[in-house]
């Protein structure tokens, strides 16, 4: 467990992330980071929580127009 400080940034508030937090999450300057909330609280994450359900709608569209988007792509 790692413990972060809210501090003041600007006119707003933020926490600053250790380097290992950063490098675990692979997350680098300008990448985006979700906060997800649970029962639990909120977890910290780089993905989004919702990417998932759409590269399955997406798998699910090709699937069934395979032979038009063939088409499209010649």
């Amino acid at each position: 467990m790692l413990k972060v400080k809210v501090t003041t940034v600007g006119n707003s508030m933020g926490i600053l992330l250790p380097k290992e937090a950063l490098g675990k999450m692979k997350a680098n300057k300008g990448d985006f980071l979700y906060l997800v909330e649970s029962p639990e609280g909120y977890t910290l994450t780089p993905y989004q929580q919702d990417f998932e359900e759409q590269i399955s709608a997406a798998e699910n569209i090709m699937a069934r127009y395979r032979n038009t988007l063939r088409e499209l792509a010649k």
